[in-house]
């Protein structure tokens, strides 16, 4: 599978946060989660992808395109879904999607038309009549209707009810039937990561903590818990993030097998 999204050495510098030497790729065909907590760059990473915000340092390939000497380009082989809805209120769906459509060169009606009764969208209602969930519908009808060969979406599944962002998810694993695309979405919803993601990007302080598939996470990493005499034997070094309170100790291993050796 060739790649489809490239980020390499990606630096953006503010008074207050620098965003330094992000590096991850996203090949065909894979869904990969991008969390973190508030404030570690996630919005600011997929800004600089989407040419939003203008980078210090480093480079964004989208299907092997620059994102910014290929601008017009890349945007049109991307799908973009944010986390709110920033269409105008007053508009009714159909009259959004005529100002929208004209910008992609392979807006494709028919591929809209048919998102609409798959999501069962009125095209004569307003915007504003729509809910949160049928909102960010909408907001996939039309980034999926111009062919997209990568989706970005920013929380997508934030503020839905269980059976909206479960609904949400299957469309996702759907649109994966076409190998020739990608998916990138933040989410500080990790379960959604286990139904979904193929990859796991962890970004804290600006900084790319890890970058590897699900299942090696699941195989390697796991929660350790125990007394706090155990503290006391070789081998805290490969404890992670450890925390203590009155009843022991937690903290996190990224080499279980290890640890269930040396405990």
């Amino acid at each position: 599978m060739s790649v489809i999204l490239e980020v390499n050495k990606l630096r953006k510098e503010f008074k207050d946060f620098t965003l330094r030497d992000i590096s991850f790729s996203l090949e065909r065909g894979y869904i990969m989660g991008f969390i973190g907590p508030n404030g570690a760059g996630k919005t600011t990473t997929i800004k600089l992808i989407m040419n939003l915000l203008k980078k210090d340092g480093g480079t964004i390939k989208v299907s092997g395109l620059d994102n910014v000497e290929n601008e017009i380009e890349v945007k049109d082989k991307i799908g973009f879904v944010y986390d709110q809805n920033y269409y105008y209120d007053e508009l009714t769906i159909d009259e959004t999607k005529r100002i929208i459509a004209p910008f992609y060169h392979q807006w494709d009606d028919n591929l809209y038309n048919k998102y609409l009764k798959l999501f069962d969208l009125d095209p004569g209602k307003k915007i504003k009549e729509l809910s949160r969930g049928m909102q960010m519908k909408f907001s996939l009808a039309i980034a999926l209707s111009h062919h997209a060969e990568l989706l970005i979406m920013d929380e997508p599944t934030s503020g839905l009810d269980p059976i909206m962002r479960r609904e949400l998810l299957e469309i996702l694993m759907d649109i994966l039937q076409d190998d020739n695309k990608g998916i990138f979405f933040s989410t500080h919803i990790t379960s959604d990561l286990d139904k979904v993601a193929d990859f796991v990007t962890f970004i804290n302080k600006g900084e790319i903590v890890l970058s590897t598939s699900k299942e090696y996470i699941l195989e390697n990493y796991a929660i350790v818990k125990g007394k706090k005499a155990l503290l006391e034997q070789p081998g805290i070094e490969n404890l992670i993030g450890l925390r203590e309170n009155q009843f022991g100790f937690e903290a996190l291993t990224k080499d279980k097998n290890k640890v269930r050796e040396l405990f």
